[in-house]
């Protein structure tokens, strides 16, 4: 099939450059002054402290957070141990902390970070005390698990091939100490497939998870120490996660089933239920104490659920707004809890049998979350979050995503409270492809189902403009393709389109970066079958003539995992059709997002754009 934009994939390619240079011009006189206006307003509620991490250790809790213009790693409520400035000051450019982890005893931290937001990047290891840098790996790694003389770690292969020879995009585990690294685990495995090591709380197991794609597990387990005695105790056609091993019991958290979540134990190849499915998903679950500590998803926002061994519940944590509760770190007598929602950017909890308060930010001001049901074009009834101020002027911005697993749960979006301040309303849409439902929702919203999602969406926008809304419809990266999509098949259910990072053109995703690891979730563009489902939808090959309303495309040039000729070639062929179509490129973003202030400075022109589009 002809492609007259394939020339957009060259990033180097002077016309390219010349595009992103005259657009983002373009861009800007559309918005005027209007951002520079919002984005104070937008910078008090983006630079509130945000929590992204914790890790128990000996020594006490070390923690990751973002603090106005920077990302720090610090001792909870002490010294400063990393500080992003600092970094930017020594490679003099833009640096984004991706994540961070230490051994329990608090002796060492191994911490990765990116220049402009690009997902490949630079780990550092440091000795905690001493504060020496001890090794540096590029590109960088990932699953950093300490013991008392070196580590493990996965390398994540985007170009050439591994040790054993498969070309990436591949995973492999690796150990390290001093007298170097070797492969330890995942020879052989193709595209698609990832490998995650967890430590049981104990210290002495190792539990391998190898997932292909979002939906297939199999779990190994072995002594930790030596890898060539890990063997395969569990697989599913699902997707499972190992919780620990206690007392020689592997316990997994497993889709079998209905998709809905139960806990099993694994012992001699022999399968025991622990806590059964129930009405909604069980999405998480970690031991503490002797206990079950499990995180269930009722109607996409959490509830605390604590069990025995045997399955009996023991106890129920609800919260005061809805929003999304994860584990951070465990040790077994402790764990350590992450609360958000749409107007909480964080709270860190405690739980070691019941949940303490250990810090918290919120937004001040009169909010309110509603809940409401849209019904699809199939009949199925789709949930979404509605976040209101004191006063409505019939103005909705609608944030989607509906793939991959992912549950859209409430979360803090800083340019999103100006917006509600001004009589907004912001909603987001549980919408089939993620796991708000179980398994079976995600598996019913993928590859020739995606239609689904897409129709789901249909059904919230419609229903808001039903009730005299005027529509800003948004998404990212999955949610691009979701929002493009639903923009060329009807575009009269939104007055305003936001698409972000996306991926658009489904004929050439997985030839474009590390595309191909998407194929189990989109299906794959070479196979005739697959083809002609992605094509009957692919945004990019969908245009054609009819009023868009008007539309913004935005990227960043350091995206290395979804290429901007996605968003680069759909924004040539709508200009075509469409003078109110706009394009932002960010030159300093990747798909991770970007420093602290590059990043408050794009939400600001989303801002911008939707007031002054609805």
């Amino acid at each position: 099939m002809e492609d007259p934009y394939a020339w957009m994939e060259n990033l180097e390619d002077e016309r390219v450059i010349r595009l992103v240079e005259e657009e983002n011009r373009r861009f800007r006189e559309f918005i005027g002054e209007l951002s520079d206006e919002l984005f104070p307003e937008v910078w008090e509620y983006y630079s509130m402290p945000a929590l992204y991490g914790a890790k128990l250790t000996e020594k006490g809790i070390i923690a990751m957070y973002k603090e106005r213009d920077r990302q720090l790693i610090r001792w909870l409520g002490g010294d400063l141990i990393v500080d992003s400035k600092a970094l930017e000051e020594e490679l003099n450019d833009e640096v984004l902390l991706q994540g961070f982890t230490a051994d329990g005893k608090g002796r060492f931290l191994a911490y990765s970070f990116s220049i402009g937001g690009a997902d490949e990047g630079i780990t550092r290891i440091i000795d905690l005390e001493t504060r020496r840098l001890i090794d540096e790996m590029k590109p960088s790694v990932w699953n950093v698990t300490f013991l008392k003389d070196g580590y493990y770690f996965s390398r994540f292969y985007r170009h050439g091939e591994t040790p054993d020879g498969v070309k990436a995009p591949a995973v492999r585990l690796f150990w390290k100490d001093g007298s170097g690294e070797k492969m330890v685990f995942g020879e052989g495995l193709g595209s698609g497939y990832f490998i995650g090591l967890r430590k049981s709380t104990d210290g002495k197991w190792a539990m391998v998870t190898v997932t292909f794609g979002w939906n297939r597990a199999e779990v190994y387990v072995g002594p930790i120490e030596e890898p060539g005695m890990w063997k395969k105790a569990y697989s599913a056609e699902v997707p499972a996660e190992p919780i620990d091993v206690i007392d020689g019991k592997l316990y997994v958290l497993t889709k079998e089933g209905k998709g809905l979540g139960k806990v099993i134990t694994v012992e001699d190849g022999e399968v025991t239920e622990i806590i059964p499915e129930g009405e909604f998903p069980l999405e998480w679950a970690v031991i503490v104490d002797g206990k079950i500590l499990a995180g269930r998803l009722v109607h996409a926002s959490h509830r605390l659920e604590v069990y025995s061994f045997d399955g009996e519940k023991l106890d129920e944590v609800t919260f005061d707004l809805p929003g999304s509760v994860y584990p951070l770190d465990t040790d077994g007598k402790r764990a350590l809890l992450r609360y958000e929602s749409f107007t909480v950017p964080y709270r860190l909890y405690g739980f070691d049998g019941k949940l303490n308060l250990i810090e918290g930010q919120e937004v001040e001001g009169d909010f309110r979350v509603e809940e409401d049901f849209a019904v699809s074009k199939d009949g199925t009834r789709v949930h979404y979050f509605l976040v209101k101020g004191t006063r409505d002027e019939k103005k909705a911005w609608v944030f989607g995503y509906g793939g991959f697993n992912i549950a859209l749960t409430p979360r803090f979006f800083p340019q999103a409270i100006p917006f509600i301040k001004r009589g907004g309303t912001f909603a987001m849409a549980n919408l089939r492809g993620g796991s708000e439902y179980g398994e079976e929702w995600h598996r019913v919203g993928m590859r020739e189902n995606k239609q689904n999602v897409f129709d789901d969406f249909v059904a919230v926008l419609d229903k808001l403009k039903g009730e005299g809304y005027r529509v800003a419809a948004w998404g990212r990266s999955n949610g691009g393709l979701l929002v493009s999509a639903t923009l060329v098949q009807r575009p009269d259910v939104m007055d305003a389109a936001l698409i972000g990072y996306p991926v658009i053109d489904m004929l050439r995703f997985h030839r474009l970066y590390i595309g191909s690891v998407w194929v189990p979730e989109y299906g794959n563009p070479d196979d005739p079958k697959d083809r002609e489902f992605l094509l009957k939808y692919s945004p990019y090959h969908n245009v054609k003539k009819q009023k868009y309303p008007p539309t913004l495309l935005y990227t960043g040039l350091h995206d290395d995992r979804v290429h901007p000729a996605h968003a680069l070639k759909f924004f040539a062929r709508m200009k075509e059709v469409s003078k109110d179509v706009y394009l932002r490129v960010e030159t300093k973003s990747g798909h991770m997002g970007a420093s602290p202030e590059t990043r408050a400075k794009e939400l600001t022109d989303l801002l911008a754009f939707v007031i002054k589009a609805v």
